[in-house]
């Protein structure tokens, strides 16, 4: 990964400063994202020490606005003249209904919208690089259908379901963006990570899990307690294989699971209609 630049958003802690960690210990120059400055100043620090590489920046961004991103994107452009891969790996499971400043729920502006807005923001970055890679990070227990009338929670929300509905939602949207770029040199790919401690599930409320699971949460919250990045660095695997492995170098379009095995997109994912959909509607709504 020397002399490549890669850039993951929401990689001050958790499995995207593992894998940021991965990749700046392979010679990449890598840049971070996050909200908090001293969070992320300490998180480089450490990136910096355990990878024994100085290259890496923090950009502070708010990933859940247009302008956060916007804002990232700016910034990136007049320091970096192109990009080999990017990670969007800042992915939110709010805990109760709330929308962002661009009136978005919040959970589908930081899992389907995010995505989109930078990928979109960063194509002209990508493809001046030799062969730029776009990596995106789903959620486990997907559900089989996609509630297309329930996007936004228009009609419910339900804690974690909701989450899992905005990452099948992405999903759907990245794969139809990899069909769109097939022509181009930009390989679109996502990945799973599998369960790990991180601020995310460690935030996790009762409330937020179906009822009939809700008995099992002592359990849940055992299986995310703190454990000092040893779960969080296993659940970088497929992240970091996505972003360096020569096997994938000119496939797009494809899942990796937990077990950094390559897989088909889940049916959901390649049904036309409901990529289409999903498509038209969050341009729709960022171009509004």
């Amino acid at each position: 990964m020397t002399n490549k630049i890669v850039l993951i958003t929401g990689a001050t802690s958790g499995i995207g400063m593992q894998t940021a960690i991965s990749l700046a210990s392979l010679g990449a120059t890598v840049v971070v994202t996050g909200r908090n400055r001293q969070n992320g100043e300490d998180a480089i620090k450490e990136i910096k020490a355990i990878s024994k590489n100085n290259n890496i920046e923090l950009i502070l961004a708010d990933v859940s606005t247009i302008a956060g991103i916007e804002g990232l994107v700016t910034e990136f452009k007049s320091k970096y003249s192109h990009l080999d891969v990017l990670i969007n790996n800042a992915g939110l499971a709010a805990n109760e209904f709330k929308t962002t400043e661009d009136g978005f729920e919040a959970n589908f502006a930081v899992n389907v919208v995010a995505p989109y807005v930078l990928t979109t923001l960063l194509l002209e970055t990508l493809k001046a690089s030799k062969k730029p890679r776009v990596i995106t990070l789903t959620g486990g227990d997907l559900p089989s259908k996609i509630q297309l009338d329930n996007l936004q929670s228009e009609k419910s929300f339900n804690g974690l379901s909701t989450y899992s509905q905005t990452k099948i939602a992405m999903m759907c949207l990245m794969y139809e963006y990899a069909q769109k770029l097939k022509k181009s040199n930009i390989t679109i790919n996502i990945c799973y990570p599998g369960q790990a401690s991180t601020r995310m599930t460690q935030n996790v409320t009762a409330s937020m899990l179906p009822l009939l699971i809700r008995p099992m949460f002592p359990l849940f919250k055992m299986l995310v307690r703190p454990d000092n990045g040893k779960s969080a660095k296993k659940a970088s695997r497929s992240s970091v294989y996505l972003a360096t492995s020569k096997e994938v170098e000119n496939i797009t379009g494809v899942y990796c699971d937990k077990n950094v095995h390559l897989k088909a997109m889940p049916e959901v994912v390649t049904i036309d209609y409901n990529r289409k959909y999903i498509w038209e509607k969050v341009v729709g709504l960022v171009n509004g």
